[in-house]
């Protein structure tokens, strides 16, 4: 995700979605309306005007998705944290990489009210391969793993990101889960203790470059996480998994919260070949990618 913020000579306000071409044109005032367009880039302004204040100046808020809203992808998230670190940028505000996640986090979830976790917005600042613990009282650590380029390079050539073009609101999604934990659902409750335990799993295997065990590991997830919701998976989603792994993945997941969006799957040797042409006849589409270690990046251009 990206954004930008030009001043301009007169006193307005500008925000606008370069990728899905919408715009909004306001005349100075300290609060935005959070109406449903555009919501993401004026409650970012709206957060900083009430916190920090921005002197009266015409301003434009230019942003930019690679990936399409509801796919799985954590892009609300990160262009929440692209946009403010464009105003801690013109601000030059003294946040660290704590500091932004958190700020994204609050605006997304407590002023916004949109429903979700966290570590989204830790995951776009800091960048690279983390394992993050999450504590009560919004106590977050992240902790940057030093895995060998090797092990990251194969793991980058086996793994296939599918996109099933279809998406869908997260927050309905979460907001079951939500109540299935307040309901105390015991099966919903064990399946997000084990999905814990898979991320310490997966830290292992990739420490230690297990890799043939990274698609196994992915599958036992996918298991547990449709234990979640009725709503995360459904019957194309389960077409195009067991498709994917008679062709030679061993595992697999759906990206996000679930219902749609982005599928990723492990395939060990050269699997991948017959697992692409196998996905491109559900109709979706697979979708090139890399890793980066770098997160959260911010410039002036005078």
């Amino acid at each position: 995700a990206y954004a930008s913020i030009e001043t301009l000579d007169a006193n307005k306000i500008i925000v606008e979605t370069l990728d899905r071409k919408e715009k909004q044109e306001f005349s100075w005032d300290t609060i935005l309306p959070i109406d449903g367009e555009l919501n993401l880039l004026k409650g970012v302004y709206n957060r900083i005007q009430k916190d920090y204040g921005i002197k009266k100046c015409g301003i434009r808020l230019s942003t930019f998705v690679d990936a399409p809203a509801g796919s799985g992808l954590g892009t609300s998230s990160t262009l929440v944290v692209a946009i403010l670190g464009a105003f801690i940028e013109m601000l030059r505000l003294p946040f660290s990489q704590y500091d932004a996640a958190h700020y994204a986090y609050d605006i997304e979830r407590n002023n916004l009210q949109l429903a979700g976790g966290r570590q989204d917005q830790y995951a776009a600042t800091f960048g690279g391969v983390n394992f993050m613990e999450f504590y009560k009282e919004d106590k977050v650590i992240v902790n940057p793993l030093r895995i060998r380029d090797e092990y990251m390079n194969e793991l980058e050539n086996n793994l296939v990101l599918y996109f099933t073009s279809t998406s869908r609101e997260s927050a309905e999604i979460i907001k079951e889960q939500v109540s299935n934990v307040n309901k105390k659902n015991e099966k919903s409750i064990e399946a997000m203790h084990q999905l814990k335990e898979q991320a310490k799993m997966m830290k292992e295997a990739l420490l230690k470059g297990k890799l043939n065990d990274i698609g196994e590991i992915l599958d036992y997830g996918f298991q547990q996480k449709r234990l979640m919701a009725h709503n995360i998976s459904n019957t194309s989603i389960e077409e195009v998994y067991d498709a994917a792994k008679k062709a030679g993945a061993t595992g697999g997941k759906i990206s996000g919260a679930g219902g749609g969006g982005f599928m990723i799957f492990y395939c060990p040797g050269n699997t991948k070949y017959a697992v692409i042409k196998t996905l491109h006849s559900f109709g979706g589409e697979v979708k090139k990618y890399a890793f980066t270690n770098q997160g959260l990046a911010t410039w002036t251009v005078k």
